[in-house]
């Protein structure tokens, strides 16, 4: 059962999103750019406050630099339909079980992001999330 509303098309939005943030790290990481995204607009807090569905959550200013590039515009194939589902439909992974930001450095991961503390790495990417201070809500959402 679906964690957030989503229709075909917001399925194939962040299918769209999953590979051309993290195609190169394989089906587990783009579950875990899934499980930031879905974790965001179910969130409501910090920068994320009023950010209730997956098409305000990707074009969300500065939010994803993927939006940017013409790969991002191609059209969903069906590998990253299938994992936009499983986060939709609420599957999630650490590090980004309770991540709101992720980013790819070029060295060792900061221990903080956002003023917000490094839960882990995955390959390329820094996963951080919230402490239930700032935004308990993405504690208690599932």
């Amino acid at each position: 059962m679906a964690v957030v509303k989503a229709r075909e098309s917001d399925v194939a939005l962040l299918a769209r999103l999953l590979r051309a943030e993290a195609e190169g790290e394989g089906e587990y990481g783009m579950l875990l750019v899934g499980n930031v995204g879905i974790n965001r607009v179910r969130a409501n807090c910090l920068d994320f406050i009023g950010i209730r569905t997956i098409p305000q959550m990707i074009f969300q200013p500065h939010a994803f630099e993927a939006v940017l590039y013409g790969y991002f515009y191609q059209s969903a194939r069906e590998r990253e339909k299938r994992l936009a589902r499983r986060c939709i439909n609420g599957e999630r992974h650490w590090p980004a079980k309770f991540s709101l930001w992720y980013f790819r450095p070029e060295g060792d991961c900061p221990p903080t992001w956002y003023d917000q503390p490094l839960a882990g790495r995955y390959k390329l990417h820094c996963f951080y999330q919230p402490t239930p201070e700032t935004c308990e809500n993405v504690y208690n959402t599932f």
